[in-house]
């Protein structure tokens, strides 16, 4: 007999839905002493979170997460609101000692989320946020190969996630679908949302940023509010890009924006070191594109290597080799390794300390957004 691992997700829209999806396929593919149940899920809207628990298998629904947190038949606290929320929530998930995993980012600041840290660790429950682009296989790949020291010295990262989707000057703002274009409830706009992935890639592949120089920009500065229905300010950053400097020493750009006509989710990241250089393209995320100086000269060259042979990272997990998967499977590999962290005592990442760390990134980006300086990243 498997031991039950009981959800209770908060939030049922893109992400819920993302996360609804690995924890019923995780135990199909993957071999855990856990099965996951489905407990409960969590919504103001009773209707709408009875006809999401009925199509995703949830046993039964609240409409008032603080009733959620307190079921003794909840192991497992999933938040997956929008980000102004994630404090209260897991502040106090963690005081009635339920494990957690967190949408990112974290937190809307580096202080709020400090808090959060600290509230899990004195609890002593088990955390982690929603960064899943690290289990994509081929970025996995890229992990192994810069660890194994293939790539030698690293010299430059770039990264860079374009969408074009808020072009529309009568786009408005706030609301249950466009939460992120509000500043109160998503914090800060392409930095927090898009560059927090980018951010968190590089610092697990590449070691931590020392510092950071950025420019912002809100290309829209007024839109209509949905739930005022007034014209009101726009906070948010429309677009963001900016040099890093790691404390290896190699040297970074980091550009997104969601201004960028005919791009809906490109997120590409290189990286060069003295030996090799390494590429990755979510388009094509199956494949991470790899040159070796050390090859020899008359063939040497970039090579595609096609992530999905038996030995690559989670791949032996799905179908025979050559058959792909896709993002969705990102999200499987991540309940899988937080479920395998609860059964071996060894914390799979990002937990909240690991998230935290981006998330200063981001607050030095955004000051240095205002300030027009080089600006440190905090501890």
């Amino acid at each position: 007999m498997k031991t039950p691992l009981r959800v209770g997700l908060i939030g049922y829209g893109f992400m819920g839905r993302a996360h609804s999806n690995a924890y019923a396929k995780v135990n199909h593919f993957f071999d855990l002493e856990h099965q996951v149940v489905l407990k409960a899920v969590c919504a103001r809207d009773d209707a709408k979170v009875k006809d999401f628990a009925a199509r995703w298998g949830y046993e039964s629904t609240e409409t008032d997460w603080r009733k959620l947190i307190a079921r003794e038949d909840i192991d497992v606290i999933d938040i997956a609101t929008p980000n102004n929320t994630h404090a209260e929530i897991a502040l106090a998930a963690a005081k009635a000692g339920k494990m957690i995993l967190c949408e990112k980012p974290l937190s809307m600041t580096g202080p709020e989320g400090k808090k959060m840290v600290a509230a899990v660790e004195k609890a002593g429950v088990a955390n982690m946020v929603w960064y899943n682009y690290r289990r994509v296989p081929a970025v996995t790949l890229a992990k192994q190969l810069i660890d194994e020291g293939r790539l030698g010295r690293i010299f430059h990262y770039r990264a860079k996630f374009l969408q074009d989707w808020t072009i529309n000057p009568e786009l408005p703002q706030g609301g249950a679908g466009l939460w992120r274009l509000d500043v109160k409830s998503a914090g800060s706009g392409v930095t927090g949302d898009l560059l927090a992935h980018c951010i968190d890639t590089a610092v697990w592949l590449n070691g931590s940023i020392a510092g950071v120089s950025a420019m912002t920009e809100t290309f829209v500065k007024e839109r209509k509010h949905n739930l005022s229905g007034k014209v009101e300010k726009v906070g948010i950053d429309d677009a963001c890009a900016f040099l890093a400097r790691f404390q290896n020493g190699s040297l970074a750009t980091f550009e997104s924006t969601r201004y960028a006509r005919g791009h809906k989710a490109l997120y590409t990241f290189e990286i060069n070191g003295e030996n090799a250089s390494i590429s990755w393209d979510l388009h094509d995320l199956h494949r991470l594109q790899y040159f070796d100086h050390r090859d020899q000269g008359t063939t040497r060259g970039w090579r595609s290597i096609h992530v999905s042979d038996g030995d690559h990272p989670y791949m032996k997990n799905w179908w025979v080799p050559g058959l792909q998967i896709g993002y969705e499977h990102s999200f499987v590999h991540q309940v899988a390794d937080f479920i395998r962290g609860v059964e071996t005592g060894k914390p799979a990442g990002p937990t909240f300390r690991d998230a935290l760390e981006t998330q200063m990134v981001c607050d030095a980006v955004l000051k240095s957004g205002k300030s027009r300086k080089w600006e440190k990243v905090g501890k």
